[in-house]
Order: structure tokens, then C-alpha cells, then sequence
């Protein structure tokens, strides 16, 4: 299979098709015209329809004391998803620590190039949204809080020199400490959820699908 066409920072993917016309006594004449490939990638395919979850917990301690432990987890109702779609996050955050902290989540985008037995990875930022901030012995629940995908480039996952992954990453903001993150990884695509394929998702009850197509 070909590769997705990609631009990125240190390398990219590109196609074009040549012509040329050879005439006695006259200069060949050259024509070069590109185009865009794009390798499907379905998200109705059982392995990307799969919940993604995570659990993870935090204490803090401030010289010789030690406070309330800061508490994570999340889930989402799919791995796969299209560009212009909402990932509705469930996710409870509970605070029994002294300080005041802040839920987040961002989905990273990571580019990755492989040449002469090197590699360079770049990673940034696609979209992100910020909850309220938690004070002392607070909890916040997230019942399927939305965060849209922009129009961004499929995954590329079988190309031996460029890969393209994505991941929503849900953490908490902790002032003063490492953040408390969890990692849930995606695979954009680019054939959307078919109508059926949203009863496969064992969360699905909780909150009706929110698809916007581009």
C-alpha cells in the first residue's frame, strides 16, 4: 500500500506522475503534475472500536508531610475516529490534596522519521480543552465533555520511513508537581463510524454520539 501524502517538519510523502514527448528534431516536451494519495484507514474495524479507560493516582508531599492523593481516571467510547469529530471524555477527578489543581485534556499529535538508522520525532499540540479548577477535598466528573478533532492528517502506522500517531492525553494540572496524566490512544481515520458501528461501544448508553463530518 502507498502512504498517506504528508507534509511534515523533517520529511514528508509526495507523488507525481511525469510525462514526456520526444519529437525528432525538436526538445522533448516534460510535464510533471502532482497528487494526493490517501491509504483508508475504516474506524469501523473491531480493534477500533474498542473503549479506551485509565486509572491513576497521585500523592504529593511537602517536606516532611504528605497530603490527600490527587485521583484520574477517563475513558473514551472509541479508539478510532475522522477528522471533525467530538470525543466525548468521561472522566472523574477527585482532589484530596492541599493544593488547587486543574483538569485538562490535549490531543498530541507525534510525527516520527526514520533515515540511515536515525531517528527525529515531533510532537505538537492538535486541540485541547481545560476544566474547572478543583480546590481542596473537590471533585469534578466529566460526563462525556467534548473535545472536536480540526482537520488533520490521517494516521500513517505502515510506512517504514514516517509514522503519524495520535493520543488524547487527559491529565491533571498540579501547580508545583508533575502533572498526573493518562495516555488514551487514537487512530484518526479516514472512513467515518457507520450508523450500527456506535452500538458496538460499551459506553455508548452514557451519552448519545455527537458526530460532525466535515
Amino acid at each position: 500500500p502507498l502512504a498517506t501524502s504528508f507534509e511534515g517538519r523533517h520529511g514528508s510523502v509526495r507523488y507525481w506522475v511525469k510525462a514526456e514527448l520526444h519529437r525528432p528534431w525538436f526538445l522533448p516536451v516534460k510535464l510533471k503534475k502532482e497528487f494526493t494519495v490517501f491509504e483508508h484507514i475504516d474506524i469501523n474495524t473491531p480493534s477500533l472500536l474498542s473503549p479506551q479507560a485509565g486509572t491513576k493516582e497521585k500523592t504529593l508531599c511537602c517536606w516532611l508531610c504528605t497530603s490527600g492523593p490527587i485521583s484520574l481516571s477517563a475513558k473514551i467510547e472509541r479508539k478510532g475516529y475522522t477528522p471533525g469529530e467530538s470525543i466525548q471524555i468521561f472522566a472523574e477527578i477527585e482532589n484530596c490534596s492541599s493544593r488547587m489543581v486543574v483538569p485538562k485534556a490535549t490531543i498530541y499529535q507525534t510525527q516520527a522519521f526514520y533515515a540511515k538508522g536515525k531517528m527525529k520525532v515531533v510532537k505538537q499540540l492538535v486541540a485541547n480543552l481545560r476544566g474547572e479548577s478543583l480546590s481542596s477535598g473537590k471533585t469534578e466528573t466529566w460526563n462525556g465533555k467534548q473535545l472536536k478533532i480540526p482537520p488533520v492528517s490521517p494516521s500513517i502506522l505502515d510506512c517504514s520511513i514516517i509514522r503519524v500517531e495520535y493520543s488524547l492525553m487527559v491529565y491533571v494540572d498540579i501547580p508545583g508537581a508533575m502533572d498526573l496524566f493518562l495516555n488514551l490512544p487514537l487512530v484518526i481515520g479516514t472512513i467515518p463510524l457507520h450508523p450500527f458501528g456506535s452500538r458496538t461501544s460499551s459506553v455508548s448508553s452514557q451519552g448519545s454520539m455527537n458526530m460532525n463530518w466535515l
